[in-house]
């Protein structure tokens, strides 16, 4: 099992999609809670930190524009 350094700005994929269909969400917020962005629809969701490392399938840092 990968660790994953979680920070904020990162973008994670997650093993199970948003209602809207898309994996990733960034991350604004990292602690007990992890308030994530979803990339699809914009939608704010706050989940526990335990859940989003068992579920990351991946990390990546944001594409410098």
């Amino acid at each position: 099992m990968t660790e994953y350094r979680f920070e904020t700005g990162d973008i994670v994929t997650l093993k199970k999609q948003h209602p809207c269909g898309c994996k990733d969400f960034e991350i604004l917020r990292v602690g007990a809670d992890f308030r994530l962005k979803c990339l699809g629809c914009g939608r704010l969701i706050m989940v526990a930190r335990q859940l989003v490392e068992k579920n990351a399938r991946g990390c990546r840092k944001p594409e410098k524009n």
